[in-house]
């Protein structure tokens, strides 16, 4: 994947790659077609654990939008990323996976995704190709960070000298498929930013009564509000607050607003395809002695949860008129769901701890990459996206510096 292959001065310079996750494997294989032994360390029994939970419900590689937009998703990481995401940009990961066999296409909200829908395929031609091409697997196989002589210690007691590294342990979302954040300890010199919960859900204070009833039910096509934002989209009850894909993409205002001021409002529109003057003549037909429950299900057109939410709201004090209620109904947050929970993670090594190869400066020889850096996205290829652009941009460094190293 490297346009020229570049000269060593030093005969078969050895490479660890330190995380199985697509940002490691990525790097492996930047790597070992330039023809380098690349050994990959996973302390899980397999590797790409996290890749194939990913996979489970459509595998979403990147997406279609304009580059620009694309960018933006990155938010205050988009400065310092997009020269990575401009060298390994979304037609570049299409591309890739299709020279691994996996044609994809592209969903009706722009974003991309292989055709099998599923990850498993992906990463088997992915690793036979990183197999033919030399890579080294180790597994279970947990980093302990270096001993005495500078070489990579692991909990088994072995131990592997390596020319250059790259670390690629992911963030402390989902432990049990690998990242729990446990090299923050070893790398304790290096500044770092708070792991934090993204693409979460968070905390409602539900009435027993909404909880019992509702847990687990969806909300479909509603809208959500959040200071200027107002997307479209679903979510989903849970039993102890809400979380889904509209919830995920401001996620990290949320979790903000919550940090700063203590709790977090938004506001939903339980029938965004109505205006409130449709909506408004609907709810001013008499009920002819319905409850409630079913006035609202037969005039507004609502579900059990979201008529369950209007209940809520009128049952915590709400004296806002119905129509209000439903196009613009409060829903108070008051934490993030714990990071276990999490689909991705922010925070991690801090953007003046590395060059502009991803290196640590105060480790010559150590690349980093994945989640491990200190950004975040949303949920929609825009994670994948940035795993794969860091892990290619490591590989990349790793070349780079062992060429001019003697």
């Amino acid at each position: 994947m490297t346009d020229t292959a570049p000269a060593f001065p030093q005969k078969s310079p050895r490479v660890a790659v330190i995380g199985g996750g697509p940002a490691g494997l990525m790097a492996a294989e930047i790597i070992s077609a330039a023809g380098l032994p690349v050994t990959v360390f996973e302390r899980m029994p397999s590797v790409g654990r996290k890749l194939l939970m990913a996979g489970r419900g459509g595998l979403n590689l990147t997406h279609s939008e304009p580059f620009d937009a694309f960018l933006a998703r990155y938010g205050d990481a988009a400065a310092w990323m997009a020269p990575l995401l401009e060298a390994f940009p979304p037609h570049a990961l299409i591309a890739w996976c299709e020279g691994l066999g996996q044609p994809t296409f592209v969903g009706s909200s722009g974003r991309v995704f292989p055709k099998a829908m599923k990850a498993s395929p992906l990463l088997r031609a992915w690793l036979r190709r990183l197999n033919d091409a030399g890579v080294s697997f180790r597994t279970r196989a947990e980093w302990t960070g270096w001993n005495d002589a500078g070489a990579l210690s692991f909990a088994n007691g072995e131990s592997f000298a390596a020319d250059a590294a790259v670390l690629a342990l992911g963030g402390a979302s989902w432990p049990r498929l690998g990242s729990d954040g446990h090299w923050t300890n070893i790398l304790s010199d290096i500044a770092t930013a708070p792991l934090r919960p993204a693409n979460c859900g968070f905390c409602v204070a539900w009435s027993d009564v909404f909880r019992k009833r509702h847990a687990g039910a969806p909300l479909k096509r509603i809208g959500i509000a959040f200071l200027d934002r107002r997307l479209r989209g679903e979510a989903v009850i849970t039993a102890n607050g809400i979380e889904g894909g509209v919830i995920y993409q401001i996620s990290a205002a949320l979790r903000e607003e919550i940090a700063a001021k203590g709790s977090a409002t938004v506001h939903l529109d339980l029938r965004p395809d109505l205006t409130e003057k449709i909506l408004a003549e609907r709810l001013s037909r008499p009920r002819a002695g319905a409850t409630l429950s079913n006035f609202l299900r037969k005039a507004a057109g609502l579900s059990p949860a979201a008529i369950g939410l209007v209940q809520e709201a009128l049952h915590d004090g709400a004296e806002a008129p119905l129509v209000q209620l439903i196009k613009a109904l409060p829903v108070t947050l008051t934490a993030p769901f714990d990071i276990a929970r999490a689909i991705s993670t922010a925070g991690g090594i801090a953007l003046a701890e590395v060059d502009e190869r991803l290196m640590l400066r105060k480790r010559p020889g150590v690349f980093v990459a994945g989640e491990m850096l200190d950004w975040e996205a949303p949920t929609g290829g825009y994670l994948l996206q940035g795993c794969m652009a860091t892990g290619a941009a490591a590989g990349r460094g790793v070349l780079d510096w062992l060429a001019a190293s003697g």
